[in-house]
């Protein structure tokens, strides 16, 4: 029986994401002789900023997260056929590079809790045509980097964080993206930091980092101005004024992840014994930067559909969804018809591969998707706001229990 008035009383906060600081960055590049990023003061200043938290070696500021993604993927000049394990809950722009690259995407089951790639999973689906593992560290939960550097080595194998949905998440203490060999991040308008489209990609490999911006920047060598391609690559670079934007944006990075932290935080407290729910497993040594907040509904163990419990929730003023897609990445038409290049795909065309979508199957990611209730995180919301939605969905969920 649902109140007379919603619990959550308000409505859901939106924070004021620029400001003086952006503003200040745009208008000293408004001033500039050249928009261009090479030796560009504000592109300058937002690989200091990235450092301040990011210590990497070698960066490259890119125009998206999928494309910071796609350059880590071609610079491993890793040949057509050969294989990269991730998580088919993920979105497009992890898959992406690695198709354009020939490379054929192998997807690992999850863990039911974190809902991250298992690293059982991991294990089963290497053959000797892997070379990579994707590390996708979902809505800010990071992945199990020890097994999976673990694997690596024992296998000989790359690994790439895509942490586009992770800014400020740790890993016993370490932010992700500082682990494998490639850290990809993403400044794309729903991430914790923004210039509307943007991303970073990263490397302490002075092998890789040698030679990690011409896979982002046409195969021209700027230090030397001599431009003649030896290799096939994209031109990904992010101007100016986007780079001012995220210098800024990265001096508000530890109080926007930490307000963050602190409200997926609570909720996960409020809601521990919940009845049929299942809150995201957080190990206790690490940091959840929370892009969202995403739970499990226990169908057994309530009386009403997943739709139902929603709609159940948003009569109580909580902005809950579904989170997307119910369907794991492989089930995506592309994927299911092959059509990557025009109705073909040259890798399998090509004898490169035999792997064929329609028969791959993840049960866990499968069940999970069907289970999957989202909720927008953001850092103007107080606590008090949480706690009403705590309140709403424990309120929900005991209505609705068997």
């Amino acid at each position: 029986m649902s109140h007379a008035s919603p619990i959550v009383d308000e409505p859901f906060p939106f924070p004021q994401r620029w400001g003086d600081e952006e503003i200040e960055r745009l208008s000293s590049a408004m001033r500039q002789k050249s928009l261009f990023y090479w030796k560009g003061p504000q592109t300058e200043a937002l690989y200091d900023a990235f450092r301040a938290h990011y210590p990497l070696k070698h960066i490259f500021p890119c125009s998206s997260g999928t494309a910071s993604l796609h350059v880590a993927v071609a610079s491993m000049k890793l040949k057509p056929g050969t294989e990269i394990i991730l998580s088919p809950i993920t979105d497009m722009g992890s898959v992406i590079g690695i198709l354009h690259q020939q490379l054929v995407p192998v997807f690992a089951d999850i863990d039911p809790h974190t809902y991250n790639s298992d690293p059982a999973s991991i294990r089963e689906k290497i053959t000797p045509k892997t070379g990579a593992i994707m590390a996708i560290h979902m809505c800010g939960n990071p992945c199990d980097m020890e097994a999976i550097m673990n694997i690596a080595k024992e296998h000989d194998l790359i690994v790439i964080e895509d942490a586009a949905q992770a800014w400020g998440a740790r890993y016993r203490g370490t932010y992700v993206g500082l682990f494998g060999d490639y850290g990809c991040w993403s400044f794309n308008d729903f991430k914790h930091l923004s210039c509307g489209d943007g991303g970073m990609v990263g490397t302490n490999s002075d092998d890789i980092g040698s030679h990690l911006a011409k896979w982002g920047d046409k195969c021209y060598n700027r230090i030397t101005n001599v431009r003649n391609p030896d290799e096939l690559t994209h031109n990904y670079r992010m101007s100016e004024p986007l780079s001012a934007i995220c210098a800024a944006q990265l001096g508000k990075h530890n109080d926007i992840i930490s307000r963050r932290v602190r409200c997926g935080t609570l909720l996960n407290e409020r809601l521990a014994d919940t009845p049929g729910i299942s809150i995201p497993k957080v190990h206790p040594e690490d940091t959840h930067s929370f892009y969202n907040y995403m739970f499990r509904i226990k169908l057994d163990e309530l009386t009403v559909t997943k739709d139902e419990f929603i709609a159940a929730l948003k009569a109580e003023g909580v902005n809950a969804n579904e989170g997307g897609t119910t369907e794991p990445v492989y089930s995506y038409t592309l994927f299911q018809t092959h059509n990557f290049y025009a109705g073909t795909w040259p890798a399998r065309d090509l004898g490169l591969t035999t792997m064929d979508y329609t028969q791959v199957c993840c049960p866990v990611a499968e069940t999970f998707l069907k289970e999957r209730v989202n909720m927008p995180i953001n850092e103007a919301m107080t606590e008090s706001y949480v706690e009403k939605v705590a309140l709403a969905i424990n309120t929900v969920a005991q209505r609705f229990a068997k």
